[in-house]
């Protein structure tokens, strides 16, 4: 949804409409990561704050200090629990600033946040931290993941018990300036500098399996191919389909759903494969355009039901960098396709 016919939405009218509610309204917060565990839903999601940034197609003004950990006993419950700072960027010696989406796993009751920030020379990496509670608070390593760049970890256990980190994003995400395996700061006010050209191949996400100490990398990352319904790898001009960040992985009967954000043309994707790898192919929407600029997201299962965790701006009133975490129930039709959720009704 454009940013410019913001000023003429009835809010009061959007939040009648509304499939779902704010799940924290005391602090503004966006990119919700949502996992099960020890028997309670556990929300990873950036924390937004107004630094005075000016806006830009950087993402300057998204500019996040910390992480909030919020918790939920049942998804029917009406308020999340906020359990205070899990970590702050002070606490991290390599990183500078822009906290931006995490994502959280667990191994043999050890807890672990992965994160994206920009370390003292402006380039995203991300890092690591631990922690014995899933709340934390945690302690993060020493220095970002050896070989790791751009934003958005997500991290997803398969039924081996292997981990496996998705992560990338295009624009300030910087995904685009390590085409060539090192970072091009050439034109670094540019946020489509470096882009390949609309009839070329689309920038993909990166997949890397994860070391058993769950710290580092095991390999060099791959790239996460989406294919078009002929076979073909989506090109950079599919702007309605084709990857730009918010990576995430989950697994429904026996297949890999790759799930995606479109960026600038708003929708939540997802593509469908036979390995953690991919390729996948196309499926189809997950969630229409939200109020606000960006669409960032998870999938978990609580019970026998699935859920998208989401955001919108709708309780800043429509400013984008100020969003909210919000559940919806997840529904799939009987060919395993994702049934396409309207954020405010159809």
């Amino acid at each position: 949804m454009p940013e410019d016919p913001i000023h003429h939405i009835n809010f009061d009218e959007l939040d009648r409409n509304a499939i779902s509610q704010p799940l924290v309204k005391h602090i503004y917060t966006a990119d919700p990561s949502a996992h099960v565990f020890e028997g309670k839903i556990y929300i990873y999601p950036s924390h937004d704050i107004d630094a005075g940034d000016a806006f830009d197609d950087l993402g300057s003004h998204f500019a996040m200090e910390d992480y909030r950990v919020l918790s939920m006993n049942s998804v029917e419950d009406t308020e999340a629990t906020d359990n205070g700072t899990a970590l702050h960027v002070k606490d991290v010696p390599w990183a500078a600033k822009q906290m931006w989406a995490p994502d959280a796993a667990e191994k043999n009751g050890k807890y672990y946040l992965y994160f994206p920030a920009k370390a003292h020379d402006g380039i995203f990496r991300i890092g690591v931290a631990g922690s014995n509670q899933p709340y934390g608070p945690f302690v993060a390593q020493p220095e970002a993941i050896k070989g790791s760049f751009s934003i958005d970890p997500a991290v997803f256990k398969d039924d081996d018990g292997k981990y496996y980190m998705y992560f990338g994003g295009i624009w300030g995400g910087q995904l685009q300036r390590w085409r060539t395996g090192v970072f091009n700061n050439e034109q670094p006010e540019s946020p489509v500098a470096h882009l390949p050209e609309l009839n070329e191949q689309a920038l993909c996400a990166k997949v890397a399996r994860l070391t058993d100490d769950m710290l580092e990398f095991d390999e060099i990352p791959k790239d996460v191919v989406i294919l078009d319904e002929n076979g073909q790898p989506l090109l950079q001009g599919d702007n309605d389909r084709r990857f730009f960040e918010a990576s995430w992985m989950h697994k429904y009967n026996g297949k890999y759903y790759f799930s995606y954000s479109t960026g600038d043309t708003h929708f939540l994707c997802y593509a469908i494969g036979d390995d953690p790898y991919g390729p996948f192919t196309y499926a189809g929407r997950i969630l229409e355009p939200v109020v606000g600029w960006t669409s960032h997201h998870s999938i978990c299962a609580v019970g026998n039901k699935w859920y998208l965790f989401y955001h919108d701006s709708s309780l800043s009133k429509g400013v984008t960098h100020l969003r909210c975490v919000k559940v919806a129930e997840l529904k799939y039709d009987a060919d395993g396709k994702i049934i396409t959720i309207h954020p405010y009704g159809k």
